[in-house]
């Protein structure tokens, strides 16, 4: 009942953000065209599309692909924070604790200087898997393993190393124009969303989820314990191995299409555990839904709060995350 109650918002939210904005668009029309979109593809003589096709081009080639980028990583970020937190046993753990959001940072930021946009999700990919790889070095100790403690400390050490780096590009080459624009893919951002971004970030949480969603019982083992997790029959390396290594992939994928958007993986997986319990073939795909939506009304915000101004989306999942995060927290001292 909850994934049903949650898909229908999730639903209304979309239609609703497809009509902000300076064009007057009414929800009826959206939906509308929208149904024409789709019988048209499938078959002839649909009814009429209701928008002209100025107002059918902003709606479709416009606002929809944010739309749905911004759906699709909210749902994967809210996937890969609840795993991370089930295999580290740390609550505060998040997507970005491999040090993938910076090293992807460094990608971006370098191809930016270099006046090389067109680059940017590519070299954001590629800077998040080099910092995996780095942080999976450092942490893996004898006969492979991979504990969490010191998979916590090898990302923050990549981290603090990437975001130096960052911060000497920053310092030494980036001005005007640049500078604003890095700042605005550090803070998160789907004003330039295009249909193929999105489509890449809507597949591969899609796949990754679907994965991940098919471990639920190994995720639910990780909780007590490795050695808790090895006698009901997981294997443990291997798994932790596999695990953090989809979810990091994923995350590299995501801030390769929006930039490093923090809190969503933080604190919807702890408001999911209180609304569905501890079991992660509930948490998951009710994170997935509810990181969707969470993200989609923090992007609606961040363009329509200050309009005709444009906030990065970064700063709207901080200002709404943090104190929720903090009730959370109270909540959680309190039982």
């Amino acid at each position: 009942m909850t994934l049903v109650a949650l898909v229908v918002v999730l639903v209304i939210v979309a239609g609703w953000a497809l009509t902000l904005g300076q064009a007057g668009i009414s929800t009826g029309q959206v939906w509308t065209s929208a149904w024409h979109h789709v019988c048209s593809s499938v078959a002839q003589g649909c009814a009429e599309n209701p928008l002209d096709r100025i107002a059918n081009a902003i709606i479709w080639d416009g606002r929809a692909p944010r739309v749905v980028a911004a759906a699709a990583v909210g749902a994967g970020l809210a996937l890969c924070g609840a795993v991370m937190q089930a295999l580290t046993r740390n609550p505060l753990a998040d997507p970005y604790l491999l040090g993938v959001s910076s090293g992807a940072s460094v990608g971006a930021v370098l191809v930016l200087v270099l006046g090389l946009g067109t680059a940017l999700p590519v070299a954001a990919f590629l800077g998040g898997l080099g910092a995996l790889v780095l942080t999976l070095a450092l942490a893996t100790g004898r006969g492979g393993g991979l504990s969490p403690v010191r998979t916590v400390l090898a990302g923050v050490a990549v981290a603090q190393g990437a975001s130096a780096v960052v911060s000497f590009v920053l310092f030494w080459s980036s001005t005007g124009d640049s500078y604003r624009e890095i700042l605005v893919w550090l803070m998160g951002s789907f004003g330039g969303a295009t249909w193929s971004e999105a489509y890449v970030a809507l597949g591969a949480t899609a796949v990754a989820g679907t994965f991940l969603a098919l471990q639920a019982r190994g995720l639910d083992a990780f909780t007590f314990g490795d050695i808790s997790a090895a006698s009901l029959g997981v294997s443990v390396t291997r798994t932790r191995w596999l695990l953090l290594s989809v979810a990091a992939l994923l995350t590299g994928i995501l801030v390769s299409v929006s930039g490093a958007i923090g809190f969503v993986g933080l604190v919807v997986p702890h408001a999911v555990r209180l609304l569905v319990g501890e079991r992660h073939h509930r948490v998951l795909p009710v994170g997935a839904l509810a990181g969707a939506t969470f993200l989609l009304l923090a992007d609606t915000g961040a363009r329509s709060l200050f309009e005709p101004r444009e906030l990065p989306v970064g700063i709207v999942t901080a200002a709404v995350g943090a104190p929720v995060f903090a009730v959370l927290l109270r909540r959680r001292a309190s039982t």
